[in-house]
C-alpha cells in the first residue's frame, strides 16, 4: 500500500505539468542546469508526454537560469567550499563538479577557492584522520604509505600530502604561498 501512495499519477505530462515539476525540484534542491535536465527526461520516460510537439527541456531549463532559479557558478563555488571544509583537495572538487555537470568557465571561482585553500584542506583532512602533525604517535612505514594513499584520493597533491604525512606528531608544518 505504501508503494503505491508513492507512485506518480501515471498520467501523461504537458508542457504545464513539466514546468510544475520543474518548479519544486528547482525550490526544494540546490541544483545545476544537468541535473535538472536529468530530472525532466527521466520523468517524461516514466510519465511520457501528451502534447503534439515534443517537450522542449533545454528552453526551460535555459529559462529558469534566465530567471536566475539556477547559477551553476554559485552551485560549483557552494560545493566547492563544502568539500574544502571537509579536507578534500582540488582533484576532488574537480570530480564532483564534473559529475555535477558544471560546464568549463562556471567552476572557475570555484577552481580558484580550492587553490587558495589547498593547505587549510589538507590541514582539515590530515586532523580529522590523525595524520602526521596530529598523530598520537609515530606511525610505520607501511602505515605511512596508506595514509599518503588516502590523501591523494583525498584529492591533495602528493607534494602537500607527503608533507603532512611525514610530519612527526606535534611538528608545524610550513605553509607556502
Amino acid at each position: 500500500m505504501r508503494g503505491e501512495a508513492l507512485k506518480n499519477s501515471g498520467r501523461p505530462l504537458d508542457q504545464n505539468s513539466l514546468q510544475e515539476l520543474a518548479l519544486r525540484y528547482v525550490s526544494r534542491y540546490a541544483t545545476t542546469r544537468h541535473k535538472l535536465k536529468s530530472y525532466l527526461f527521466r520523468k517524461l520516460r516514466e510519465r511520457e508526454w501528451s502534447e503534439d510537439r515534443p517537450a522542449d527541456v533545454e528552453a526551460m531549463v535555459e529559462r529558469f537560469a534566465e530567471l536566475g532559479y539556477i547559477d551553476d557558478a554559485l552551485f560549483a563555488k557552494n560545493r566547492a567550499a563544502a568539500l574544502i571544509s571537509r579536507g578534500y583537495g582540488k582533484r576532488r572538487v574537480t570530480q564532483a563538479l564534473y559529475q555535477a555537470g558544471i560546464q568549463e568557465g562556471d567552476d572557475r571561482q570555484a577552481l580558484d577557492l580550492s587553490d587558495a585553500k589547498k593547505w587549510d584542506a589538507a590541514r582539515t583532512y590530515a586532523r580529522k584522520k590523525s595524520i602526521g602533525p596530529f598523530a598520537q604517535e609515530p606511525t610505520d612505514k607501511d602505515k605511512c604509505r596508506k595514509q599518503l594513499q588516502a590523501f591523494l584520493r583525498a584529492g591533495h597533491d602528493f607534494d602537500i600530502a607527503s608533507r603532512f604525512v611525514f610530519a612527526k606528531p606535534g611538528e608545524e608544518i610550513e605553509v607556502e604561498i
